[in-house]
This record gives structure tokens, C-alpha cells and sequence, in this order.
């Protein structure tokens, strides 16, 4: 299965079927999704994978109701004109709009989607005059979540728009079988396990792991192994250190520029 970019998606079950079946069963239903988990983890893969038409934004806490609405734009001849933004053209295509670090932005931004998801499934772009704006069949919501994430948060309002809420982990069996280093999959492994305990706050993820492959084919196993202790986090980066130590049977170091190279005579 390809996500439109052309990489390969490699599906999960969930609830005992693929996870792209189960997203376009709920998307049929009218049942929107929150899926949640660390970045990294593939929340935005599966939802690509199940829907490749899907318009997607990018939350932040900048932002705005104009990025789901649209705006007004200047025009080269001088004149302003208002662009629907993704919510209205998802809204009138009969596509999905995904949500991404939706916990992100602002409570009284998101709610200008609410209406476009419950029963009255319409909006009222207040900046283009009162327009009304009517979702057309296959209009759907999908949202994502990083719960560790600072300023990441699930309000009560955000959490009752979506039924469903997904926990997205990463799929170290995959790591495995796409070839990624066994050592670094276990420090992983070693280090969700002590994520789940408390004891660290940061463990690579799916993510993490394909950069490891890629890295390591550029620069050496060594390098890919210190870029993990230099990515981590710096309150956890001693424990990642002695965690790669232990599994690759050697002290690395962050990746660093080192002396200048003086041309040889």
C-alpha cells in the first residue's frame, strides 16, 4: 500500500482488521477519530495510507481561524479576494481534513470546526460576508495528538467531537523487518519500556529508527548510534547513552564537528 507521497505503508490491526479498513469504516459511519501517541509513531502514515484525498492541517498555537477558513488575499492587479481555506474546501470536495497536533491550537480556534462535525454539518464563514458553507457527502474529521508534547491539550470539548481515540505506537517488529539495525531496535525497545515506567521521558520511535538505517548507510553505525544520544532530550540523554553503550558494547558520542582539516602540504 503506497501514501501519496510513494513510500510504501505497511497497514496495523486494529480491532482486528487492517487500521486503513477500520479508519474508512468509521469515516462511513460519521464516527470521527483522535489518534494519539508520540511523534514519530506513524499517526500521519495510516492516515494518509486510508486516505490519500485528504487535506490536511498543520496545528500550532499560532494557529488561526483564517487557516481553516481562508482569508483575504491581495491580488497583482491591487484587488483583494477571499480564498477558502482547507476546512471550506474539504467541507465541498467530500474529503477528509486531518487534524494534525490538533491539541496544539487554541480552544476557540478548533471550535470553528465543531459545527462542520455534528449534526448540522455546515459552517458560517463570518470574514466572506455570513457565508454558509454545507459539508458534501464524505466530509470527515480525523485528528492527531501528541500527548508529550508541550502545550498539547485534550479539552473536554475536543475530546467529546471525537468517539473514537486511537493510541498509535510504533511498530518495532516493523523496524525490524525493514531492516533496521537490531541493536538500535532494542535500545527502543529498552528505552518504551522505561518510557512506560517513568523512568525516561523520550524512547525512539519508527521514525527515529528509519533515520538510524539511513545514517548509518551514509556515515558509519557509529554516527547513527550517536545521533540517538544527541537527539534525546538533554534530561534524559545520559540514561539514552548508557542504554546505546550497553547494546552496541561501546561508548558513542553526539555527533560534533571536530578540528579543522589542515590540506596537506
Amino acid at each position: 500500500m503506497k501514501r501519496p507521497n510513494g513510500m510504501d505503508y505497511h497497514p496495523r490491526l486494529l480491532s482486528g482488521m487492517p487500521d486503513v479498513t477500520a479508519l474508512r469504516r468509521l469515516r462511513d459511519a460519521g464516527v470521527a477519530a483522535l489518534l494519539y501517541g508520540p511523534p514519530g509513531t506513524g499517526k500521519t502514515s495510516v492516515v494518509e495510507a486510508a486516505f490519500p484525498d485528504c487535506i490536511t492541517v498543520q496545528g500550532d498555537g499560532d494557529t488561526v481561524v483564517a487557516d481553516f477558513v481562508g482569508d483575504y488575499t491581495k491580488t497583482p492587479d491591487g484587488e483583494f479576494v477571499f480564498v477558502h481555506g482547507p476546512l471550506v474546501r474539504a467541507m465541498r470536495d467530500g474529503v477528509p481534513l486531518f487534524i494534525d497536533d490538533a491539541t496544539l491550537i487554541p480552544p476557540t480556534v478548533l471550535a470553528v470546526v465543531y459545527p462542520a462535525m455534528d449534526g448540522r454539518r455546515q459552517i458560517v464563514v463570518k470574514a466572506n460576508g455570513g457565508e454558509v458553507v454545507d459539508a458534501a457527502p464524505g466530509f470527515y474529521v480525523v485528528a492527531g495528538h501528541n500527548p508529550g508534547v508541550h502545550g498539547a491539550v485534550l479539552t473536554d470539548a475536543l475530546a467529546s467531537r471525537f468517539s473514537v481515540q486511537v493510541q498509535v505506537s510504533s511498530d518495532y517488529d516493523l523496524a525490524d523487518q525493514l531492516g533496521v539495525d537490531k541493536k538500535a531496535v532494542r535500545v527502543a525497545r529498552n528505552l518504551a519500556t522505561r518510557q512506560e515506567r517513568g523512568e525516561v521521558g523520550w524512547a525512539p520511535q519508527l521514525r527515529e529508527l528509519l533515520a538510524f538505517k539511513k545514517i548509518a548507510a551514509v556515515l558509519g553505525t557509529d554516527a547513527a548510534a550517536g545521533n540517538l544520544v544527541g537527539i534525546a532530550p538533554e534530561e534524559d540523554r545520559a540514561t539514552v547513552a548508557a542504554v546505546v553503550r550497553d547494546a552496541f558494547g561501546r561508548t558513542v558520542a553526539p555527533l560534533a564537528l571536530g578540528a579543522r582539516i589542515t590540506p596537506k602540504p
